[in-house]
């Protein structure tokens, strides 16, 4: 049995190291988008929502499950897939706010994975009502946040959620999981590029070694 757990905690390690990988692919390159500043931006932001959605759908619908404690893995092309799409949808909808030029990693890791990890994204972005603190993070923080981020869909996401749907519903119960997985990530999306965007910037250290940091408002 204590084999059995190790061998466990280990295929999950290597999973999780997997997922992070995918998620940084995704995260360091914003997508390009032909939207841009709208006078009504909440409307097109949500008609954009709901036509991701749609494909998201449609993209996990041929999803299939192997037999196997390791059967889920066969699951990432899919979930890369689906963050790829994502990541357009986030990037549409930033520039229906006019916010393209302010869409960086930090902004597209809490957008994309809100919902699934608040507390790992907090570290990147904290929300007080509509007003929103940008921590510019640099490459390992990013990383590390990547990994929490991973360790939670590897044990709770695709261990728990997917793992049941998927053989249980089949194609019907994938199509669900990703339809309301999109829909989340643009709620989020609308959330925070309607809100007040503060970017803490890092100022040149002091005679005394001190950093200071200060906000500016990319609004």
């Amino acid at each position: 049995m204590p084999n059995k757990q190790f061998s466990g905690r280990r295929s999950e390690r290597r999973a999780s190291q997997r997922i992070a990988e995918a998620i940084l692919d995704y995260v360091g390159h914003t997508p390009a988008t032909a939207e841009h500043r709208k006078e009504r931006p909440e409307s097109r932001a949500r008609a954009i929502a709901r036509t991701a959605a749609r494909q998201a759908a449609v993209t996990a619908g041929t999803l299939t499950l192997p037999p196997g404690p390791l059967g889920w893995l066969t699951l990432l092309p899919q979930l890369r897939a689906l963050w790829k799409l994502q990541t357009q949808m986030v990037a549409d909808i930033a520039g229906c706010y006019g916010r393209t030029t302010e869409l960086g990693r930090e902004e597209m890791l809490y957008c994309l994975f809100r919902h699934t990890d608040a507390q790992a994204v907090r570290d990147l972005v904290a929300g007080i009502g509509k007003r929103f603190v940008v921590h510019r993070a640099s490459r390992p923080e990013v990383q590390a946040v990547a990994l929490k981020i991973a360790l939670h869909i590897s044990q709770r996401v695709i261990g728990k959620v997917i793992a049941r749907w998927i053989p249980v519903f089949g194609a019907l119960g994938a199509s669900a999981y990703a339809y309301y997985d999109t829909s989340q990530v643009a709620r989020t999306a609308i959330d925070f590029f309607a809100g007040v965007i503060d970017v803490e910037v890092e100022e040149e250290a002091t005679t005394d070694g001190a950093q200071d940091t200060t906000l500016r408002n990319s609004r």
